[in-house]
């Protein structure tokens, strides 16, 4: 939230960059149509020329009561308008409890306005908890393809088990999106993305793919980005499948960005404001998002819990846009005083007080941490007997934040806590302590670190000196540099993470398979090969 009163005061300061933005806010604030009016929609039977249903469907953020249906009218995709008329469209939906949708249980209309790219964000409420549902759209003559969900247990229910994926670092540029093709068929019941769905860059030649345009900036710009990545078919189909959980880290903007600070110098604050408003739209556009999340200018909350019955809870963090500026220049250092400073912060005092509130309210068996960088404090020598350098860019670079959020976890006894990211390209496990540089101390809890869909392109098998820089982080259990995704399969007794591995993402249609496995057994802290 926009806290006018700081921006008045600024203004009134003798200062021409706060003048105008507070004039930037002012004006994307306005940018969005109020959440709940109605637009007047086409009453006639439209006619499309090409089908407006091309960017599929999606749903997400379950509860135990219902889900968000998505889609996107957009005939022609790649044009910024999506090939449509600034026109209000109605769209009518439908839920069935089959997938020939025969036993229809709940059907409406909703309107998509030109604003927010004629997208469309129905919350479907009154379904039954734990079920699975099938959904499809209708506008004017075209009816979309059939899509697959399902709702949460309810609060007080404890469910038997959880299969879920959780995925990052998708680059359209730098390989086939084979790994969701093979999470579609996994047969889960929910999925994450941690950020990076997309990438910001030009296109660029001599790739698997090209990118079309340039480097995005404007609100078209990265509305067709958005568009060209959800026109990959395997994309659609592991968002057809089931519902997702998403959360961004910086491509979704811009590369290495910190709350309103550029990583390129020179970057003129207001008009990096009014990019991250853009971004920011289009990302709500694109997404299966709530009303809550909706964008007020620069700004859109994407941080909140969502629970699995007594099973697991998520928290679903957003460590980008309240961040300070990474310590160090955001380069390789040792945990100087830069680093390890109190006023650094990567959550941000307001979501580091939800998350806190959060933690102690949850009833779920698992505490899952479902976010963007790594937690564990890994840190790397280029030679022997030069300092330990970590990235500032990660947790480390926030280390005292780091610590004492770890330290709160213990002192509170959070049952169970999971740390789940992305981010890095790589795949990693990790055992978490206070201060992983004392591995005398106990394990407090296990991250999961998951490698890219494609970015980076094919990455090793082969690590160049694992040994030695597992020999001086004890905390981590597992290094690989391949691509796939993680699959996780959750029981009140224990956690499973399968490395699921795509040797090749240069060639259509690679197989898949699981690399390794590493299980959590539930009040034992710390993960073990499975």
């Amino acid at each position: 939230m926009i806290d006018l009163s700081e921006l008045r005061a600024a203004v009134r300061a003798e200062n021409g960059v706060s003048r105008r933005l507070f004039l930037a806010y002012g004006a994307a604030l306005s940018a969005l149509p109020l959440v709940g009016a109605r637009a007047e929609a086409q009453a006639r039977r439209l006619v499309f020329a090409a089908d407006p249903f091309s960017l599929g469907v999606a749903s997400g953020d379950p509860n135990d009561t219902g889900v968000v249906l998505w889609t996107r009218l957009a005939p022609k995709p790649l044009d910024p308008d999506g090939g449509l008329p600034p026109e209000a469209v109605e769209v009518s939906w439908e839920v069935a409890t089959d997938d020939g949708m025969r036993e229809i249980v709940r059907r409406g209309t909703a309107v998509a306005t030109p604003q927010l790219a004629h997208s469309v964000h129905v919350e479907v409420n009154g379904l039954k908890p734990d079920r699975w549902y099938w959904y499809r759209f209708r506008a004017g003559d075209a009816t979309s393809p059939v899509g697959r969900t399902r709702t949460a247990p309810e609060p007080d229910a404890t469910p038997e088990q959880l299969r879920f994926a959780f995925a990052s670092c998708s680059h359209w540029e730098q390989g086939y999106f084979t790994a969701y093709e093979h999470m579609a068929k996994d047969d889960l019941d929910v999925a994450f993305h941690l950020g990076d769905y997309l990438y910001e860059y030009e296109g660029r030649d001599n790739l698997v793919r090209k990118h079309a345009g340039p480097k995005i900036r404007t609100l078209a710009d990265y509305r067709v980005r958005h568009a060209q990545y959800k026109s990959d078919p395997h994309l659609q189909a592991a968002h057809a499948r089931c519902p997702w959980v998403v959360t961004w880290d910086d491509h979704e903007f811009e590369n290495n960005y910190a709350s309103d600070i550029s990583a390129t110098a020179g970057i003129d604050p207001v008009e990096f404001l009014e990019q991250r408003a853009n971004a920011y739209q289009a990302y709500y556009e694109a997404m299966p998002l709530r009303s809550r999340s909706l964008p007020r200018g620069p700004h859109m909350k994407l941080y909140r819990t969502l629970p699995f019955g007594r099973l697991a809870t998520f928290q679903v963090l957003d460590t980008r846009q309240y961040r300070t500026d990474q310590p160090n220049d955001d380069r390789n250092s040792d945990l100087n005083d830069a680093a390890l400073s109190p006023k650094n912060t990567i959550l941000g005092a307001e979501q580091a007080d939800w998350l806190k509130s959060a933690l102690l309210r949850s009833t779920g068996t698992w505490n899952v941490l479902a976010q963007q960088v790594m937690m564990g404090m890994v840190g790397r020598s280029r030679r022997e007997g030069e300092p330990t350098r970590y990235s500032m860019d990660q947790w480390p670079g926030y280390a005292f934040e780091r610590m004492k959020l770890v330290r709160f976890l213990a002192d509170r006894r959070v049952p169970n806590p999971v740390v789940l990211t992305g981010d890095i390209h790589s795949n990693w496990v990790n055992d978490l302590r206070v201060d992983d540089r004392k591995p005398e101390t106990p394990v407090v809890a296990t991250e999961f670190v998951g490698t890219s869909i494609t970015s980076g392109g094919n990455g090793s098998a082969e690590v160049e000196g694992l040994s030695a820089m597992m020999a001086a982080n004890p905390g981590v259990r597992f290094h690989n540099r391949q691509r796939g995704y993680v699959r996780c399969t959750v029981t009140p007794q224990s956690w499973t993470s399968d490395y699921r591995i795509v040797e090749d993402v240069k060639s259509p249609g690679a197989p898949v398979r699981t690399l390794s496995s590493f299980v959590v057994e539930a009040g034992k802290p710390g993960a073990q090969p499975a």
